[in-house]
């Protein structure tokens, strides 16, 4: 897997990775005829992007594969747009990516005989109110009449900036990570004063309090050193000091003086001067600990040999992995 370099990407792509929030968020977001056709198990994710490589730093997806009750396969394609105000052009990317998705399935099936139904879901966490009509035909310049004769399909759009926070989700977990997608993009000022709310968020989801405080942390640019300990101390207190360090070296050493400096200072303390890929296989190994208990040797070994952006995938995978295999499991 490639560096995510777009925090946004990074905590959609973790919050629609737990097949059980995935479900939720679709059922919660797709129209109420749409829903009650699904099966009620949680959606199985498709790996991989159909987003073209140009266009990530301004889209995420996800593609589920699903049923309906009467046993016909679904694939759910959903869109994150990154842009903090909305793009004309979103239907046409939705074509791009659902063709991408028909074309795979015709390639996994030589003796294919009908296409699978892919259906289009558009997440939007800008700064202004969505007003671009959710048709494939607002792009197209033809002639009424021809209209019936064209392609065309409508998307559901989910706006998170008119919706109160506390109807984001029913589900705890994915209120937390919209709530931070939400304000993700909203001037400075508005950001720290829905900090509050989204720290008692995520009292309710403490397994993703890494998740968001990273996106917090790229994203907030008045969020400092004390605002995160704070929001540690509040929801795991005891791993406070791991947090931070994990926090400075991936995040705000990079971009924050005064976070850099305490990642030196740590290093002072504990009397090693350790690389960035030996950090954070360190890190990893420690987290790896507190989740799974002792680490066995193949593991320990695998780590240390391993490439910084496999030890990355690896790190996103803690929150979700129930066994360390899992977790180690070669990136895709």
């Amino acid at each position: 897997m490639s560096e995510i370099t777009q925090p946004h990407d990074r905590l959609f792509k973790v919050l629609m990775s737990h097949p059980e929030t995935a479900g939720t968020f679709l059922r919660e977001s797709l129209p109420p005829e749409v829903s009650r056709l699904l099966v009620p198990e949680p959606p199985q994710l498709v790996e991989g992007s159909f987003v073209e490589e140009q266009l990530r730093p301004y889209y995420s997806d996800r593609l589920f594969q699903t049923m309906t009750i009467s046993g016909k396969p679904l694939l759910l394609y959903a869109l994150l747009e990154h842009k903090s105000y909305e793009d004309e052009r979103v239907g046409w990317q939705f074509h791009r990516g659902m063709y991408a998705c028909m074309e795979q399935a015709v390639r996994e099936d030589a003796q294919w005989r009908k296409l699978p139904a892919v259906l289009p879901l558009l997440l939007y966490h800008g700064q202004k109110e969505w007003r671009i009509p959710n048709e494939f035909m607002f792009l197209v310049d033809a002639d009424e009449a021809l209209r019936p004769w064209l392609l065309n399909f409508c998307f559901p759009v989910v706006d998170l900036g008119p919706i109160p926070d506390e109807q984001l989700s029913r589900n705890a977990r994915l209120r937390a990570g919209l709530m931070a997608l939400k304000y993700g993009t909203r001037d400075p000022q508005a950001q720290m004063d829905a900090l509050e709310d989204i720290t008692a968020a995520l009292v309710d989801a403490p397994e993703i309090l890494l998740t968001v405080l990273l996106y917090l942390m790229t994203t907030f640019p008045y969020l400092d050193e004390e605002h995160v300990r704070q929001v540690v101390r509040r929801i795991n207190p005891q791993e406070e000091a791991e947090m931070m360090s994990q926090f400075a070296q991936e995040i705000l050493a990079k971009g924050k003086p005064e976070w850099a400096a305490m990642v030196r200072q740590e290093g002072r303390q504990e009397g090693e001067q350790i690389g960035e890929q030996k950090g954070e296989a360190k890190m990893l190994t420690h987290l790896l600990q507190r989740r799974f208990g002792s680490v066995p040797t193949w593991a320990s070994e695998k780590i240390t040999k391993a490439e910084p952006s496999a030890l990355e995938e690896w790190s996103l995978r803690i929150l979700d992995a129930t066994t360390i295999e899992s977790v180690l499991a070669d990136p895709s």
